[in-house]
């Protein structure tokens, strides 16, 4: 994984950074795998705006990814590692001894041509998926269920891992890479190794456009608002805006938003840092 720093002969190109892609190795996808995107620019079915900021952007195809790594106990082989628009991590085309064709979240360090699979049996080497009571202790691990045969929820984004730390009864301890220590049903499948694409957080767009491009329209300021807009706004001359917080008036800033009653709470044994 390495970036490039662009020389500034435009303007945007000044302080542009961009991924070097030296990890990819196929500039098509697999045709059987994609499904139409539809764009909403962020209004619902009475067309109506629910949802700021959002409009326009490239044209996507959507990758249908494997987050249940289901096909349990047969060799696949790793066939390419693909540019994803719809996600910061990049992806893996795996093709199975069947001929069965199936996407994965690429892990870091997977190499084409490396065989990988899933199962109880399988070894906890890179791009395996196991069971978590089947992973050894300290493991660096992603693509995580949360229930089992829910398919991957944590963990997927563009070089995140969390780490196996203990084992008791029917329950794993896992470290989240927010921080968090919960517990996790052993049952539940987890991938070995962290997510590829980690120098994605280097990456500088250097220009507004570009985020058009991605589909992001132009975010205006809470304190550049009327009172009537927001609670942050208005004031006399440059008014700082008074306590960070959202439209409808939760705070921003250390205000805890999660409920006090909600029954996955004793699953947590350690909060995120602040």
């Amino acid at each position: 994984m390495s970036v490039r720093k662009l020389k500034p002969v435009t303007p945007g190109q000044r302080f542009r950074v961009v991924n070097g892609f030296d990890a990819i190795t196929a500039d098509k996808p697999e045709k059987s795998l994609l499904a139409p995107l539809k764009k909403s620019g962020g209004r619902n079915s009475q067309g109506k705006m629910t949802m700021r900021h959002k409009g326009g952007g490239h044209k996507r195809r959507y990758r249908i990814i494997d987050f249940k790594r289901d096909k349990q106990d047969v060799a696949a082989t790793v066939k390419s590692i693909e540019y994803d628009p719809n996600r910061t991590a990049f992806i893996a085309l795996l093709e199975y001894a069947d001929g069965e064709k199936r996407y994965v979240i690429a892990q870091n360090g997977l190499q084409v041509g490396q065989e990988v699979s899933s199962g109880s049996n399988v070894a906890p080497e890179i791009g395996n998926a196991l069971p978590l009571n089947e992973i050894p202790l300290g493991t660096i691990i992603s693509c995580i269920e949360l229930r089992p045969g829910q398919g991957a929820v944590m963990a997927r984004s563009a070089g995140t891992f969390a780490q196996l730390m203990a084992k008791e009864g029917k329950f794993v301890t896992v470290k989240m890479p927010s921080g968090e220590t919960r517990l996790i049903l052993s049952g539940c499948m987890a991938t070995v190794g962290a997510v590829s694409n980690s120098d994605h957080q280097l990456l500088v767009s250097g220009k507004a456009g570009r985020s058009r491009w991605l589909g992001r329209r132009p975010r205006t300021r809470p304190v550049a608002m009327n009172p009537v807009d927001h609670p942050m706004g208005g004031g006399e001359g440059r008014a700082s805006g008074g306590h960070p917080r959202s439209r409808n008036g939760i705070p921003a800033k250390g205000y805890r938003t999660r409920l006090r009653t909600k029954k996955t709470n004793k699953y947590i044994l350690e909060r995120r840092k602040k």
